[in-house]
């Protein structure tokens, strides 16, 4: 094999959810397509590489700063919604029902990846909290123990702003079976049920 086709399969297989299995699969096909899916992949790649950049007011991506959801006059600027990453705000906006403001935080905390909170986006969060315009937070970091973790530190650090927080509601998901949730996941439930 080629040197060029060990880089391009190695370079695959370090995205996530690819190993070298798929890698090798997806090169495959696309030296197959050449004309069809390398070279507008390629055009793509080279593009998004030119043109995306980071808002330096929420940390969304897009190909203007301010991005094109802090820049929609249509959306709530009382409403922030904090996110650990990219992949949640996408995952937000998917459902097509919330139509506030967004603030990337870039991870959680973590003692053990060595992640403090000047490794985060959490001063210019505290700045934006702090405008008259803002009067809610929604905290919208994962069920998981640096989420919670990094909830909690917000919590704190947001007392201050006189906003009102809030945090996603926890529990059981759409369709889901009681005998198959784990045990934290039922504990949410419970402790979140509302009247019905």
């Amino acid at each position: 094999m080629s040197h060029e086709l060990d880089e391009l399969i190695r370079l695959f297989a370090k995205l996530p959810g690819l190993g070298p299995r798929s890698a090798r699969r997806i090169v495959l096909q696309l030296v197959r397509h050449k004309e069809k899916m390398m070279a507008p992949l390629a055009d793509s790649l080279a593009r998004t590489m030119q043109k995306v950049i980071p808002c330096g007011n929420c940390g969304n991506l897009d190909t203007s700063d301010p991005c094109s959801i802090c820049s929609d006059a249509r959306r709530d600027q009382s409403v922030i919604c904090v996110v650990e990453d990219l992949a949640d705000l996408w995952a937000i906006e998917r459902c097509n029902l919330y139509r506030g403001q967004y603030h990337v935080l870039g991870g959680t905390l973590s003692a053990i990846d060595d992640r403090g909170p000047a490794q985060l986006n959490i001063e210019s969060l505290i700045r934006r909290a702090a405008s008259d315009t803002v009067k809610e937070i929604i905290l919208a970091t994962n069920a998981t123990i640096e989420g919670q973790t990094t909830a909690h530190y917000l919590t704190g650090r947001l007392e201050s702003c006189h906003v009102s927080i809030s945090r996603l509601a926890q529990g059981i998901p759409m369709g889901g079976e009681l005998d198959y949730l784990d045990d934290g996941t039922l504990g949410a439930a419970l402790k979140a049920r509302l009247p019905f």
